[in-house]
């Protein structure tokens, strides 16, 4: 199933493998790499609706779709129901095909002004906004999905209401993700209420949360009935997780760790579409994050480990980074079988 399209409006997802947008994490150069190697489907970081803040640029970076593969899925956040549609309008006049509202980021600067998950706690507010941005949408047959959690806290788990709000306002796809706000991103995710979710609305319903691959993948989709599943935090520093997960669902064995050729592939690409989307002072400051994310996920060598995370942090130019990870790469396949360190180990030395 997780192998088959799902129809989304006018388009067809090639699989029911998803991205899930994350702010400072999904600009264009990762969602292109993530597609490259297997997922479906992948969503914009969150763009605000407030108009005097849509020609900065950050957001001019964030709405920056160049030569992405599409469906092009934009995230929009905000309380005004007439500036949410205004957003869909000015995204979709710059290609955005498919808008999706946020009712589910946690961060204080969000909910403060009453936007992402806070909206949960105002579900007229929530039902004007949803309206507004279908009605924004229709003329131009660009679909509107939603994403939320379950609720604000555990006494008020009302995803379930507002699911079918959204389903009769004309929202095309919804996507849960297993917890409620007060819980951020700790704890556990809970499935039940996706679940339940399930049984009351006729449109797709995407699984989201504590997704780190095939097994979980498996669990959640027998235990909630989703019709497909988002992976956000477990892809940092592994896009090829898509690839993997797609593998072992195909084939039902675990997929082969990716080559060394193939990691000097994947990650030179990203890192030059990251410097080119962001310049290269920006570029190689913001790249940090990312490389500091494959170290963890590759591990090797500590000592290697340690002259990476010592030249990436001290780089000053793309080239110094780029450097860095050829060396570290060119070390990891050296190293005799054994010589990797445990990552709890690598990380406490590196964290030293």
């Amino acid at each position: 199933m997780m192998t088959a399209g799902l129809a989304l409006g006018p388009h067809t997802l090639p699989n029911r493998l998803f991205v899930a947008p994350m702010a400072g994490v999904t600009d264009r150069p990762f969602r292109r790499l993530c597609k490259r190697l297997g997922a479906g489907y992948a969503v914009s970081e969150m763009i605000t609706s407030r108009p005097e803040l849509q020609a900065s640029l950050k957001t001019a970076r964030r709405a920056n779709h160049d030569g992405e593969p599409g469906p092009i899925a934009v995230q929009i956040a905000g309380t005004d129901p007439a500036m949410m549609a205004e957003a869909a309008r000015h995204n979709i006049d710059r290609g955005a095909q498919i808008i999706d509202i946020n009712m589910g980021c946690p961060a204080k600067k969000v909910c403060n002004r009453w936007a992402g998950s806070a909206l949960m706690q105002d579900e007229a507010l929530a039902a004007a906004i949803i309206e507004a941005v279908v009605a924004a949408c229709e003329p131009h047959g660009v679909p509107v999905t939603l994403k939320m959690r379950t609720g604000w806290c555990d006494a008020v788990r009302n995803a379930p209401r507002l699911a079918r709000i959204a389903e009769d306002a004309g929202v095309c796809m919804l996507v849960i993700h297993g917890r409620t706000r007060a819980q951020g991103y700790g704890g556990v995710a809970e499935h039940d209420t996706t679940a339940f979710v399930k049984t009351l609305v006729r449109i797709p319903v995407v699984a989201n949360g504590d997704l780190d691959g095939a097994a979980a993948v498996r669990r959640v989709l027998a235990h909630t009935g989703a019709d497909a599943v988002m992976i956000g935090r477990a892809a940092q520093g592994r896009p090829w997780l898509f690839r993997d997960i797609l593998h072992e669902l195909r084939t039902g064995r675990p997929a082969p760790p990716p080559s060394t050729a193939e990691l000097r592939d994947w990650l030179r690409e990203h890192l030059l579409d990251h410097y080119a989307l962001y310049g290269e002072a920006a570029g190689v400051r913001s790249a940090r994050k990312h490389l500091l994310w494959y170290l963890r996920a590759l591990g090797g060598p500590l000592a290697a480990q340690q002259r990476l995370r010592a030249a990436v942090i001290a780089a000053a130019r793309a080239e110094q980074q780029l450097q860095a990870l050829e060396a570290f790469l060119d070390e990891r396949d050296a190293a005799p079988p054994g010589a990797a360190v445990a990552l709890a180990e690598a990380e406490a030395v590196l964290a030293a």
